[in-house]
């Protein structure tokens, strides 16, 4: 696959917040953090995670598999490298420090609050996964594979609007760098054109089971075997 470089390793989730911001969790549920070294790619940070989400800014968010969540501190506290956050989440994302997104075991949305007191404020809607991106953009799935993108920040009435496809996974580096994996585990990347043909998404080769992208243009997906695969179809073969 040319447009795609193996790394080392074996994740079941992963999420990219820059190309030097790269996180995932395996099936035993350790942490990894990419050390920018493909020769030795892997470093292993304490706690147990289910799903990841890692900003640009360095923010991570992660949650277990008890739905528990939690903010990486590591980066201050390097003892206790978690702090948990109130609230039960089952999938999560960080666009940054104040874009930090969740999905319950019941579908419903939550947005942090960037209050750690009273953490979550609901948005309407039903999803099953979400990606926010550095520039505020907002993605998500729901469990029929329908694709949304959020615009409650420009129509309080109707905060999704629907976009053509069917993706079981979506990632959201920035408004131009939008991924996803369909219910087949074929990836895509958003066109930036909602109406471009019947279809707003370009197929990529490869097959996957998560995907992330960063604000940077950064991708990354694994498969179904656990491996780690980073982009490089935007650069010269």
């Amino acid at each position: 696959m040319a447009d795609w470089v193996k790394v080392a390793g074996s994740l079941t989730a992963i999420s990219a917040g820059s190309r030097t911001t790269v996180w995932g969790v395996n099936a035993a549920s350790a942490v990894y953090r990419y050390t920018n070294f493909d020769g030795n790619p892997w470093i292993n940070i304490p706690g147990g995670l289910s799903d990841i989400g890692a900003a640009a800014d360095g923010t991570v968010w992660g949650v277990n598999s008890g739905n528990q969540i939690y903010r990486y501190h590591g980066d201050q506290d390097g003892v206790n490298p978690w702090k948990g956050i109130p609230g039960s989440l089952v999938r999560i994302d960080a666009g940054s420090r104040t874009s930090v997104w969740g999905v319950d075991s019941a579908g419903a949305v939550y947005r942090y609050t960037n209050y750690d007191a009273n953490p979550w404020v609901k948005v309407p809607g039903g999803l099953s996964d979400i990606g926010a991106g550095a520039d505020g953009t907002v993605w998500g799935v729901n469990s029929s594979n329908q694709v949304y993108r959020y615009t409650g920040d420009q129509d309080a009435s109707n905060p999704w609007v629907g976009v053509p496809g069917s993706l079981k996974r979506i990632a959201v580096g920035s408004r131009t760098n939008v991924w996803g994996v369909d219910p087949a585990g074929s990836i895509y990347r958003y066109t930036n054109n909602d109406a471009s043909g019947t279809n707003p998404w370009i197929k990529i080769p490869g097959t996957a089971t998560d995907i992330a992208a960063g604000a940077d243009g950064n991708a990354w997906h694994i498969n179904s075997a656990g491996d780690i695969y980073r982009y490089t179809g935007d650069q010269p073969s």
